[in-house]
């Protein structure tokens, strides 16, 4: 039996009512293993709810855990098909977690068909938002329904480059005889890769082959836009002008000897460059 038991029959009258100036207004302990210090239940009624808590200025409900895994505030629900916990905001997110050495927010499942974590906006915002130096980690297969949009321009991959110097992006890289690349030195070189990807306003939108080693690893624009440093006094380069290698060490140049080009061929020009040296808006496509 209880030591304290409160009942109310009424309408808008608690059960009990605890009020505090300075401390906890209704606080709940046990030392019994697999308990509760306090249990709220409500077995009867629509939108009842077993354990209500209401603040105008701090929480509504505090629940604190010093124990290793054991939850500050647990929701259970057993038997119908209603969230275990639910959160509801109007301004503020209606569930958020927090912390300092682990997950912020954690959820797992073991009904097949169901998701460990759901994110649903029904009014045309985002459903899951995440931010961070890696937005999104995916340890397994990733199945998109609808168009998967990518804001950037170009599809780079990683190459291991000659040296110990990052390169400037924007310019023309070779393979050389190991494998890695190095800048162009010469024109209508069939051993040109691409562009070193991440110049002017253009950045990569999917770059492959991300992987850690001792030396430098760059990424280069194999496909799609991205500028290109161009030396333009061999010859105007005008939009459309196919680009090949040129004698300036990492700069392209208008293909004017279609006989030597075959091979050779960076991409695409999507600017103009009258004379002069600098950066042009090229179509990567390798031919």
């Amino acid at each position: 039996m209880a030591e304290v038991v409160g009942t109310s029959t009424a309408v808008d009258t608690p059960g009990v009512r605890g009020e505090s100036a300075q401390w906890n207004g209704i606080q709940g302990e046990t030392t019994a293993d697999g308990f509760a210090g306090v249990v709220g239940l409500a077995r009867e009624g629509v939108n009842s709810h077993g354990v209500l808590g209401s603040s105008f200025k701090a929480n509504g409900v505090l629940g604190v855990s010093a124990a290793d895994g054991a939850a500050g505030v647990t929701g259970v629900n057993d038997v119908g098909d209603g969230p275990g916990l639910n959160g509801r905001s109007v301004r503020g997110a209606g569930v958020q977690g927090a912390s300092t050495e682990s997950t912020g927010v954690f959820g797992i499942t073991t009904a097949a068909g169901h998701a460990g974590v759901t994110g649903i906006n029904d009014s045309g915002g985002i459903g899951v938002l995440g931010r961070g130096r890696i937005a999104g980690r995916f340890e397994g297969d990733v199945e998109v329904t609808g168009d998967l949009s990518i804001p950037n321009a170009d599809c780079a991959e990683e190459f291991d480059i000659a040296g110990d110097e990052l390169i400037q992006p924007g310019t023309v890289m070779v393979l050389s005889d190991d494998g890695s690349l190095q800048p162009s030195q010469r024109a209508y070189d069939t051993r040109v890769a691409g562009v070193i990807s991440g110049a002017g306003t253009y950045k990569p939108g999917i770059v492959l082959d991300k992987q850690a080693t001792d030396g430098i690893r760059q990424a280069i624009a194999l496909l799609g836009k991205v500028y290109c440093q161009v030396d333009a006094d061999q010859a105007s380069i005008a939009i459309g002008d196919m680009l090949t290698t040129s004698a300036t060490p990492g700069h392209a140049m208008r293909a004017t000897d279609p006989s030597r080009a075959f091979g050779a061929v960076i991409g695409k020009a999507l600017g103009s460059l009258p004379s002069g040296r600098g950066l042009v808006p090229v179509l990567v496509a390798l031919q």
